[in-house]
This record gives C-alpha cells, structure tokens and sequence, in this order.
C-alpha cells in the first residue's frame, strides 16, 4: 500500500457579535509559530480521542483556549488547500458562532481575546480574512429572513433594539415600519414582562423575547 502524506486537520471558529453597535469578530492573539503574536481565529487541532465530531472539537477549543461555552455554533464551510498552512497541505472544516457581547466580555476583560471590527479583519494569518468573509456573508445572507440576528441580543429587548441589531449586523438600514409589521406578523417574537425606555424615546418601549425555535420571514424588509 502506498504511504500518503496525511493532511493537518484544525477547526476554526468565528464568533460574531454587536459591540458599540458594530458587528466584530472575536480573535485570540497566536501563542506558538507558525504567526506568533499575531490575532488570528480562535482554533486548534482535532482530538481524535476525545472529540466524536469536529463541532465537539470547535465547543471544545472555545472552552479551553478562552473560556467561553455555550455559544450558537453552526457549521459554516471547509477551507483546504496546500498553501493556507506553512506546515504543509491542511483542511479546516470552520464554524461561525453567534452570541451577545455580554456572554464573551470576561474573556476580553482577561485579555484572553480581542474585538476586531468585521471590515477591518485583514491581514490576518493563514486564510482566516476569507473565513470571516464568508461567516459575515452567511450571517447578512440567512439573517435577512431569520431570527440568526436576534442571537446576538442577551436576553429581552425593545422593538427597536431588536432593530438596531438587525441593521448592525445586516449592514444596512431598514425600513422601521416594514420591519416591525414584518416580525409581527409571522409570530418571530412575543411580548414579555414589562417595559424599558431607551435613550432618546419619549417613552418606555415593550419589551420582547424571542419564541423557542427558529423562525423564517420575507428577505424584503
């Protein structure tokens, strides 16, 4: 039987979230070479002992690299190729995980990590610009008809937070009419207990929650 070389095999995760009503990605600063010092995605090695599936392995470098659990994670594409490692022809099978800034702020207040607005990730090493391209792409692409947006608020909102989320991590502005009747409508949210005024309202808004699983309503806001 002939001897192939075998392939470096590594997760990567992009974790995506609305700070200072700017969509940014989370990033690590590379302890080891290759790109020593460098902020880079926050990735690692397969455990083929330990880890059943590469999502496992992604939940897992997200807790023990940064200390940060229980984030939204979804599969996001498979980056190969015999160039985007120096050590040698590599697969990274990549995840985008959506979460309120609230849920990773420790990790940055330790210093464990830092905030990189989306526009301005590049340079950054092996293929990781062409990453988070593509995880900021599947998150403006699905969130216009989903509730994936609505992920990056902690806990109850405002009708018109939930709006500004929308459009921060969307890239645009919408329409604020079509966009309230649009998520009433198809039954996206439902109301909670009590109010909470805002900066700049002249009243207290109603607050909202999210109804239990995923909703899809029309891309045309």
């Amino acid at each position: 039987m002939a001897d192939f070389e075998k392939p470096i095999v590594t997760v990567d995760v992009v974790p995506l979230t609305i700070h200072q009503d700017r969509l940014k990605v989370l990033v690590a600063t590379r302890p080891n070479e290759p790109f020593a010092g460098r902020p880079a995605l926050i990735g690692g090695w397969i455990h083929t002992d330990e880890d059943a599936t590469a999502g496992d392995a992604a939940r897992r470098v997200l807790r023990d690299k940064v200390g940060i659990t229980q984030l939204y994670v979804e599969q996001l594409s498979t980056f190969s190729g015999p160039d985007r490692d120096p050590r040698g022809w590599s697969i990274s099978v990549a995840y985008s995980a959506l979460t309120p800034y609230e849920r990773i702020e420790a990790s940055v207040d330790r210093g464990a990590t830092r905030l990189m607005a989306v526009e301005d990730a590049v340079g950054l090493p092996f293929d990781h610009d062409l990453i988070v391209s593509a995880a900021v792409g599947r998150l403006r692409g699905k969130g216009a008809y989903s509730d994936l947006p609505a992920r990056l608020i902690d806990g109850d909102f405002t009708m018109s937070e939930i709006h500004g989320a929308y459009q921060t991590a969307l890239g645009e502005r919408l329409n604020w009419d079509a966009f309230r009747r649009k998520i009433l409508e198809r039954g996206f949210i439902e109301e909670a207990e009590g109010k909470r005024r805002i900066e700049g309202a002249t009243k207290p808004g109603q607050l909202y929650r999210l109804k239990p699983g995923i909703a899809v309503f029309d891309r045309r806001l």
